[in-house]
């Protein structure tokens, strides 16, 4: 009979800060994309896109994608400083470094 391994415990500020560090390296790709759309705007013959309007939305992103990082580094910052978890405590077939 085949055993099912046991559920797999990850301590809530270590995961937290993973998820966060996965949200940092994930957002310079989703800024690309957001940045992205207005080469997709086509508007019509009547009525193209103004280059204002897409100005104003890049700048807009450019801003928004600012905060998110600044909350982003801020969190990761916070968790790293405390020094309570570690990967090092995480991995217990990894010896902890030596300073």
């Amino acid at each position: 009979m085949k055993r099912r391994p046991g559920h797999v415990f990850l301590q809530r500020r270590t995961y937290r800060r993973r998820r966060l560090t996965d949200a940092a390296r994930l957002l310079p790709i989703f800024g690309a994309v957001l940045l992205a759309i207005p080469l997709l705007w086509t508007g019509t013959p009547e009525a193209p896109t103004r280059t204002s309007s897409v100005m104003l939305y890049v700048f807009i992103v450019w801003i928004a994608l600012t905060g998110v990082s600044a909350l982003i580094s801020r969190d990761i910052a916070d968790h790293s400083q405390d020094g309570s978890d570690t990967d090092a405590k995480d991995d217990p077939g990894e010896p902890p470094e030596t300073p």
